[in-house]
């Protein structure tokens, strides 16, 4: 079996949990700035199923693929941190405000500046949108198969993978040649924990934006070990067109982001009885809530 070349698209987004009343902009995007921010868990997933096939696959490489502001350099160095072989980091203030068609296709000029690959691996979708487009429209603009809702990889060919997807009333074995695109469910392995030594490795990996701001001794450091240094791509290195990007090659406009809180006013409680059974159910189809 052959080495596969696998590109990882991962996300840092803003811990949904802790929405306030400062997390929009006046211009209808993200106040990043004002929310905690974490590893996308549907990209978690798909990064621990790119480093099984590594593990399945000797000579098998993992590249992790982000775009974000500069602090979302902390989802490549946790790709290192569990075994990711390179990262790259697609940052530039006017990549902002992208929606999910601007997105993908930045990720897309990233992606063949990476080519050749074999299989690309994203989450199903990310927590702050959950619109579960990104993947597929990238698939779509690089004209390759797409799987998506992958549980499982249970066969690797020379040409050739087959996966389990998990759907809503059951699983589905399909298979797909090379080079393609697969999503990845929530319900696969969770990652694999950091390992102390990648811990030790890349505690100082840095970008060329991080460093400007760094001290002499983490500056000579990167020039005596270049393998912590993590490309930094910006417009002109990926050749995108500047009207397909961020807010302008953006569409899609969000007017208002709420943190809804349900609470009940009052409660009822049932006993196992069929005549009381019956009239709970009378109840929901009376107020909408079924039927």
């Amino acid at each position: 079996m052959r080495p596969l070349k696998i590109v990882v698209l991962a996300k840092q987004v803003p811990d949904t949990r802790h929405v306030g009343p400062d997390a929009m902009k006046p211009d209808g995007t993200v106040n990043r700035g004002k929310l905690s921010t974490i590893f996308n868990p549907d990209d978690l997933h798909a990064m621990e199923l790119a480093l099984n096939i590594k593990d399945r696959v000797p000579g098998t490489t993992v590249t992790l693929l982000t775009m974000g502001p500069p602090k979302a350099a902390d989802i490549i160095r946790e790709g290192y941190y569990r075994g990711v072989d390179n990262g790259v980091m697609i940052s530039d203030r006017r990549f902002g405000g992208a929606d999910t068609l601007a997105t993908s296709y930045t990720l897309v000029k990233g992606i063949q500046k990476l080519a050749p690959f074999d299989l690309i691996l994203g989450g199903r979708q990310a927590i702050d949108g959950d619109t579960a487009q990104v993947g597929p429209q990238c698939a779509n603009k690089l004209k390759i198969p797409q799987v998506t809702y992958v549980e499982e990889i249970l066969e690797i060919s020379e040409n050739e993978i087959i996966a389990k997807r998990r759907l809503e009333k059951g699983v589905e074995t399909v298979s797909s040649p090379f080079p393609c695109l697969m999503t990845v469910h929530g319900s696969s392995p969770v990652c694999r924990s950091r390992h102390a030594k990648n811990v030790m490795k890349y505690k100082y990996a840095r970008t060329a934006t991080e460093l400007r701001s760094a001290d002499e001794m983490l500056k000579s450091l990167h020039e005596k070990r270049p393998y912590l240094t993590i490309p930094e791509w910006k417009v002109e290195d990926i050749e995108a067109n500047i009207e397909k990007i961020g807010l302008a090659g953006s569409p899609t406009k969000v007017k208002s982001v709420e943190n809804i809180i349900l609470t009940a006013n009052e409660a009822k409680f049932l006993n196992e009885s069929d005549a009381d059974i019956e009239l709970m159910i009378k109840e929901l189809i009376e107020h909408h809530t079924i039927g």
